[in-house]
């Protein structure tokens, strides 16, 4: 490498410009950070990869300012919901979901979770946003630029680019590096983060093409339609899947391929007939636009960062794309690290507090990859509830399907077999605790002594409102000037928030000048109650919390609650300020 002398510096480097680091870019921009983000490629992702975004993703969105362009563009959670089995998008209905939580009894959950909703935002939409939210704010973004190496010492990180373009190589001097290079990060190969899992366990086709099928989507609108045909899939059974893009015009075919066999011919004329054989009407017109290949994994990093390395997203877990668990997760990975970068750049805080990115995110990466594979698995039972011969063909397919509307016992058995295991199958779409429940242990979390309670129902499935420490701090609405406001519009932006009432505002101010005028740490503070700044008329705010009138809710940059005090006895400044302590290691 080059003389350091002569190198490009920043305060942090970033590989990859796909949602993980696309978002870290936007997020150290706004909180003052100067940050390069280099691409290999020449622009933002030109594939709907990726698409569901889920709340917690959006409420990061909505603490960037960036919720309503991302509205704008996506698709919203009306139109995802009616999740339609059949034969083929034109043929024959064998069942339906209502998934996304568009089912009443869930779309209160959802509803009742977050001041945000779930949305349908392709990749190739989304990654624009973030890009050119972080290149207003002051991010230097630099596409047709290619990872080499990296070596870092006590005081930075140098890393080897290459201009692809010129082919120039040359130094980029930088405090940290992130690297978001995805599912094959060279950043991860050459930082040696153990992982663990399999690759390839599954082979799809990709093909993304314009048609007009609102005739056969209007009156049933969803994201997505799954549809049992012969071919080649999971265990040689075939399910086509039909993605929806844009309503009712932009769409993704998926279709199984063989692994172990060659690989399939990407002509336009394949996908063509592959979309033509999930529709059901060769009549349609079907102009491709692009076709790829992927493979389904179950890979989970035990580590994700080492000294001031640190990777993210695709990078440190990867597993197929049931429950839209990858962007979100990629993400909210940035969220939670780049808080932190921002706090120790600034000298507010120990770089120890930067471990806390491994002990908090790698437990998350492994959740979602195995929750990930493991809805998966809910697909074969249709074809056994079937009782499908292994790779059937056209005639004995058709014969299955007529015989399951027999009036028998035998096809009556069937059909409860078959209706069984379709309903098992809203685990694929619907599990709002893996989503919204994470937990963190690490030191930038301060136990407040108090017993932890258990979640009173199944923590994949139902989210649990608790302020816990390493808990998300609950939504409810607050009424200040008349007017609505989310807990969650009162904290994040990059700062410290204490949250009390009006009992408590008077020493819990006071703890704060303290933490700031000793530690520099900028900390706000919201009283909320009869007569506060901001009104508790719900009463909603008093059963959430789970302190008194004069306790204390301290929330970190990323919305978790750090610590928590039920009362303001004994030395409220003290506690506070050694809390602070712990969390930004400077006891």
């Amino acid at each position: 490498m080059s003389s350091q002398s002569n190198a490009v510096e920043t305060e942090v480097l970033i590989i990859g410009a796909g949602p993980a680091g696309s978002s870290a870019a936007a997020l150290l921009a706004t909180y003052g950070i100067s940050n390069i983000m280099i691409n290999k490629y020449g622009g933002v992702s030109n594939s709907p990869r990726a698409h569901i975004t889920n709340q917690r993703a959006v409420e990061v969105l909505r603490d960037l300012g960036l919720e309503k362009s991302l509205l704008e563009s996506a698709t919203p959670q009306r139109l995802m919901g009616e999740h339609v089995y059949g034969t083929s998008l034109a043929g024959r209905e064998l069942g339906r979901l209502r998934t996304w939580y568009t089912h009443p009894h869930f779309q209160a959950e959802h509803d009742l979770a977050s001041p945000c909703s779930v949305c349908d935002m392709p990749q190739d939409r989304m990654e624009p946003i973030l890009v050119n939210a972080a290149a207003s704010r002051g991010s230097t973004v630099r596409f047709n630029t290619e990872f080499v190496r990296f070596a870092q010492d006590a005081d930075g990180v140098t890393t080897r680019v290459r201009d692809r373009v010129s082919g120039h190589e040359y130094d980029i001097r930088s405090k940290y590096l992130i690297g978001a290079d995805g599912g094959n990060s060279m950043v991860a190969k050459q930082l040696e983060l153990p992982l663990e899992g399999q690759t390839g366990l599954g082979g799809s086709i990709n093909i993304v093409f314009d048609a007009d099928l609102t005739q056969y989507c209007a009156h049933r609108p969803g994201d997505m339609y799954w549809f049992i045909q012969p071919g080649v899939g999971m265990n040689g059974f075939g399910i086509g899947v039909l993605r929806m893009v844009r309503p009712w015009t932009r769409w993704m075919a998926v279709w199984g391929y063989d692994v172990n066999g060659p690989k399939p011919e990407l002509t336009e004329e394949e996908g063509v007939r592959i979309a033509h054989q999930i529709i059901g009407d060769k009549s349609i017109v079907v102009k491709v636009e692009s076709m790829s290949l992927w493979t389904t994994n179950d890979i989970h990093a035990t580590n994700n960062m080492n000294g001031r390395v640190f990777c993210a997203g695709d990078a440190v877990h990867r597993h197929p794309p049931m429950n839209g668990l990858g962007s979100n997760t990629s993400i909210q990975d940035s969220y939670n690290l780049c808080w932190k970068l921002a706090t120790v750049l600034r000298g507010h805080a120990s770089p120890s507090l930067l471990e806390t990115y491994r002990d908090e995110r790698v437990p998350v990466g492994k959740q979602i990859v195995k929750r990930a594979n493991k809805s998966m698995h809910l697909m074969p039972p249709l074809f056994g509830a079937l009782k499908l011969p292994q790779s059937p063909d056209v005639d004995t397919m058709n014969k299955v399907m007529d015989d399951l509307g027999a009036p028998t016992e035998e096809a009556a058995q069937r059909r409860r077999d078959f209706d069984a295991a379709l309903q098992n199958t809203v685990m694929c779409f619907n599990t709002h605790g893996v989503e919204l429940n994470q937990s963190y242990t690490s030191a930038a979390i301060v136990d407040d002594g108090t017993p932890k309670r258990d979640a009173p129902r199944d923590e994949e499935i139902y989210y649990w409102s608790t302020t816990q420490p390493g808990r998300h701090l609950p939504h409810v609405w607050l009424i200040k000037d008349q007017r609505r406001v989310s807990t969650f519009d009162l904290c994040g932006r990059g700062e410290f928030t204490l949250l009390t009432g009006i009992c408590g505002d008077r020493a819990w101010r006071e703890a704060a000048g303290r933490v700031t005028e000793e530690l520099g740490v900028p900390v706000r503070v919201h009283t909320i109650g009869r007569g506060c700044e901001y009104e508790d008329s719900y009463n909603d705010y008093r059963t959430m919390c789970e302190v008194e009138e004069d306790g204390v809710l301290l929330v970190r940059p990323d919305h978790m609650v750090a610590w928590r005090a039920n009362d303001a006895s004994g030395d409220p400044s003290t506690q506070l300020r050694n809390v602070f302590a712990q969390i930004l290691g400077r006891h």
